[in-house]
């Protein structure tokens, strides 16, 4: 299994943006595709966006559409979330999770590498 570890929250004003890390440690992440999930207060948790393995990128969630990119870079060992236009709905835990196979995937059964979380506050 590879192990995940996420950065990068924090508290935000609305409109203002962050960039997440998930940085992968303990197997070669090249081998892995990658996604992002958040969780709500109250909320289940909710599939965001993924990349494959050679960096092609799965729809993105309809809320984030135009506001959130994905993005890796295999040599640092890690995938990032660039989030801008943040708004308070965005608020959330945000989780990468990784799955060792070539394509993208949405459900969380299909990932087997779950990373702590990093929370993302935005206030309005």
């Amino acid at each position: 299994q590879v192990q995940l570890v996420e950065s990068g929250g924090g508290l935000v004003q609305a409109g203002g943006s962050l960039r997440l890390s998930c940085a992968a440690s303990g197997r070669t992440f090249s081998n892995y595709a990658v996604g992002w999930f958040r969780q709500a207060p109250g909320k289940q948790r909710e599939f965001v966006v993924a990349i494959s393995r050679s960096g092609t990128t799965s729809p993105y969630a309809d809320s984030v559409k135009g506001r959130f990119t994905i993005s890796r870079d295999n040599a640092k060992n890690t995938v990032y979330l660039q989030m801008n236009s943040l708004k308070a709905e965005d608020t959330a835990v945000y989780y990468c999770a990784a799955r060792l196979a070539a394509g993208w995937a949405t459900r969380e059964v299909d990932f087997g590498s779950w990373g702590q979380g990093t929370q993302v506050t935005v206030s309005s």
